[in-house]
Order: C-alpha cells, then structure tokens, then sequence
C-alpha cells in the first residue's frame, strides 16, 4: 500500500476518476432504501457523495490524506456530510455495522488480497450486502486503466473464494465504455461481484 504514490495521483484539483459516480454502484443503490454504506479505498469522494445526495449514511476511508481533502471539499460543494477517515485497508476498525460495503476498483495486492476482503466481511449487518466492481484480467489488453500486473486483476472464481461467508448473489465479468475522468476512459473489462452476508 502506498499513500505517497495516490498523494501524487490526486495532487491536481480537477478529479482524476470524475465526479459521476460508477455505473454498478448507481445500479445498487437506485433500488434500495437508504442506510448505513462505507466505502473502501474510497479515493476522491464520488461516489461517497453520490451516496449522501441519496439519504445514505455515508462512512469512507482511503490511505490517501490528499483523497481525503478533496472528497470532503466535494461534499462540502455538495451540501452533504461524509465521514471520511485515513486508514488502511487491513487495519480498518469500526464499531458500526453496514447495511452495505463498497469497493470500487478498491484493487488490493495479492499478498493482503483474501485477508482484507474477509476482514470487511465482519462490518456488515446480517443481510448487509457488499457490492465490487474491479477490472479483471482481460483489462490487460485494454487501455481505460487499472493495474498492469495479473495478481492485482479479479475473477468470479477469485471473488467468490475471498468471500465464501457470503451468499454470492451475482458474480459476473462485463466489458463496458468508462467514462470516469481522465483515469477511467473507454472499453473495459470488469468483474462485478454482489454477496449478502447470511
């Protein structure tokens, strides 16, 4: 994990994956009644915001502090609050329980992959859904972003071992056009991934 290197990546003040939020995400929160989400690795508040603007109780973290400025400066322009904490992705602690988890392209090393998807699992309400969506291998060939190393790319199968204490309610790969900012532009393939804590 590395803050200086996302410092770096968010340094300019334009938003470097836009201000829409991502596509799955708007999916998964377009039929739901509002409650309590946290987002992982949340970088410049997008989709934080997006959630708060719909009545959702928004909780977020990031490594980055520069992350953390702007996705707050967002949702101060937005008239909504966040709550939004430095902090990494295994050492996450809460005392609060979610009705849902988001990782959006929350891509994890191999190394501490498996320990921190299983680590989330512990934060969600009974019922409580997590919902993922990452670029899979097949990104490789394309150029809309994402890591360029195999081992930080996902499948179904991958997903679907990380978080085996989950009811796997769709696990799927997809290609669709980004259109996220400068750092999510044109074909990609993603894996999209939704489980319901039992």
């Amino acid at each position: 994990m590395n803050p200086a290197f996302w410092n770096e990546k968010y340094q300019e003040n334009d938003y470097h994956y836009g201000l829409k939020p991502n596509r799955f995400l708007e999916l998964m929160l377009e039929s739901r009644p509002p409650g309590r989400l946290l987002f992982v690795a949340e970088g410049e508040g997008r989709n934080a915001v997006y959630a708060a603007k719909l009545g959702w109780e928004v909780h977020a973290f990031d490594q980055s502090e520069r992350a953390r400025e702007k996705a707050l400066q967002l949702a101060e322009q937005e008239g909504v609050n966040i709550q939004y904490d430095i902090a990494d992705a295994l050492e996450f602690s809460s005392d609060l329980r979610f009705d849902a988890i988001a990782l959006i392209y929350a891509h994890l090393p191999e190394g501490i992959r498996k320990s921190v998807h299983q680590h989330l699992v512990q934060y969600l309400k009974p019922v409580g859904e997590l919902w993922l969506e990452a670029f899979a291998p097949g990104q490789l060939e394309l150029h809309s972003g994402g890591p360029k190393m195999e081992s930080m790319l996902y499948t179904p199968e991958l997903l679907q071992d990380d978080f085996k204490d989950l009811q796997i309610r769709q696990a799927e790969i997809k290609r669709y056009t980004l259109d996220e900012g400068p750092g999510h532009q044109g074909l990609a393939e993603v894996v999209r991934l939704r489980g319901v804590k039992r």
